[in-house]
């Protein structure tokens, strides 16, 4: 170490340390005590004031949002630090993308002095050293990608020969104390699982299950595990329908190893992703199993049973924009009878759809097409004084010329024709198969009627396009009934609404709340 500071007094020190559980292999030279010890030793000779010492153990140089880190950062935003030493770059970091920032531009747009040690690194002064910085940090990225590798080569290997490599086990299950990388009875949660699978056979829907023991006051997987749910929300600490078909499926509960789930995208983040079922890692008999497996392929029948009854959705004109005002959820849309025993489509809160009996949120029900209207109403009312006839007709009259255009004209009957012709060679195609005894008789109605009225609709539009007279006065009459026609319908059509509207709120007390996306459309109660 050649380094000189000619102005010790003008700096405020930080003594940045970091050891991550890879660096410990290294041995005891990459050791806490000893990057102190030199750090400390670097300002005593140069008679630097150090302002205070910052240590992350067993961080990974692969993230910067370590505490002690971000706590220096604070200090170099609040003026308290204008210098920064560490033993060497890569204490630093190892991902060379923000190991660059900070080395080239938030350090000098902050006066800060960066300073490494074994490689000679000082921002302050012109040095070759300074020069290959970069080659530097990308070297210490590739050490952080192999050694990432390596580990995952491990893991792997683990998952392969059935060992448990998770952080908590599956809710029934906890750690042995015996066996390393082995998972063991949890006697105090193994009879809730027995219940759902129990229930489930009852034939218990997921919901009504989850139902149940929230009313019970069993308590949820994660609550039991101590865990921090993260965001918190009227879901928070509660069983939900996700949760008990995602264990009525987990063949963990058989005594099979089931990991490899979901994998990170990326050593340098934390995120992860879920695979698909074929390239999870499964292992038999690894484990005591909680239920036999001709119970647990019982249920499975069930929940297949399920899916094609619970798969019904209804398409509506504000789908995706209405949410609960007072959880801030989508509101679900249901299908009930009304008075005169017509089926009518009605909104309802999700959550409290969800944990009725837990008195989460309130049911919201109202109809979706009073709704509807109220929300094309008042998109009218506030939009119509943007919206001019005589400025939407030369616009109109520019499409109806070029609609006229003899090669348009002539392309788009071709291409009716062509598919009118197309759908008669599939009738008489189908006449034959009938015939034949191919095709039953009620699948040849079914299909012949909806292939006759679709010709029906195609010859309807030729015949349309040979009628239309392309006269300059009816093309002027053409456009203004454009127009007239757009204003009319403009408020109903779903790719309009979704351009001005941001979300729509409805609260208990049936009350909308419409927020727009531009500013100078303010939200409207």
């Amino acid at each position: 170490m050649y380094l000189e500071i000619s102005n010790p007094l003008d700096y405020y020190a930080a003594l940045y340390i970091r050891l991550s559980k890879e660096d410990e292999n290294e041995g005891q030279s990459e050791s806490v005590t000893n990057q102190l010890s030199m750090l400390t030793a670097f300002a005593k000779e140069h008679k630097l004031c150090v302002f205070d010492t910052y240590i992350d153990d067993g961080w990974s140089g692969t993230t910067f949002d370590r505490p002690s880190f971000q706590r220096m950062i604070a200090d170099i935003e609040n003026k308290k630090v204008n210098m920064v030493i560490t033993k060497d770059l890569s204490r630093l970091g190892r991902d060379y993308i923000l190991t660059g920032h900070y080395m080239e531009r938030y350090f000098p747009e902050n006066r800060v002095r960066y300073i490494s040690l074994l490689d000679g690194i000082d921002t302050g002064i012109e040095s070759t050293a300074n020069d290959i910085t970069p080659f530097r940090a990308i070297m210490n990225d590739m050490y952080a990608k192999d050694i990432s590798k390596k580990i995952k080569c491990v893991k792997h290997d683990k998952q392969r020969k059935g060992l448990f490599i998770g952080g908590k086990p599956l809710y029934g299950y906890r750690m042995s104390q015996t066996e390393k990388n082995k998972i063991v009875v949890d006697q105090n949660a193994a009879p809730v699982v027995h219940r759902i699978f129990s229930m489930a056979l009852e034939g218990l829907s997921c919901r009504q299950i989850a139902i149940r023991l929230n009313a019970e006051k069993v308590p949820a997987p994660a609550v039991y595990a101590g865990l921090t749910t993260g965001k918190s929300g009227p879901y928070s600490g509660m069983w939900s329908s996700e949760r008990i078909s995602d264990m009525l499926q987990n063949e963990t509960y058989i005594g099979n190893m089931v990991q490899g789930r979901s994998k990170k995208i990326s050593y340098k983040s934390k995120k992860c992703v879920r695979q698909p079922r074929k390239d999870w890692i499964v292992v038999e008999g690894t484990h005591e199993p909680l239920i036999d497996r001709e119970t647990f392929d019982q249920v499975q029948i069930l929940l297949g049973s399920r899916k094609n009854t619970r798969s019904r959705t209804y398409d509506f004109l504000l789908k995706g924009l209405i949410f609960c005002q007072e959880c801030g959820y989508p509101l679900a849309v249901i299908n009930r009878k009304n008075a005169r025993g017509e089926d009518c489509l009605y909104f309802v809160c999700r959550t409290y759809q969800r944990f009725t009996k837990a008195g989460v949120c309130t049911c919201h029900s109202i109809k979706v097409q009073t709704v509807t209207e109220a929300v094309i109403e008042k998109v009218r009312e506030v939009c119509e004084k943007y919206v001019q006839a005589r400025e939407l007709i030369p616009m109109a009259e520019k499409a109806v010329e070029e609609a006229a255009n003899t090669e348009s004209r002539e392309h788009k009957t071709a291409v009716l024709i062509s598919r009118i012709e197309s759908l008669t060679v599939h009738l008489d195609r189908m006449y034959m198969d009938r015939l034949s005894g191919m095709l039953e008789e009620q699948d040849f109605e079914r299909i012949y009627q909806k292939v006759k009225q679709e010709r029906e609709a195609l010859e309807q539009k030729l015949s349309e396009a040979e009628r239309l007279d392309w006269e300059p006065q009816k093309q002027r009459e053409l456009a203004r009934a454009l127009v007239d026609s757009f204003i009319t319908g403009a408020w109903t059509d779903r790719e309009l609404l979704t351009g001005l509207i941001e979300r729509v709120e409805l609260t208990e007390d049936k009350k909308i709340t419409i927020h727009f996306r531009f500013r100078q459309l303010e939200a409207i109660s």
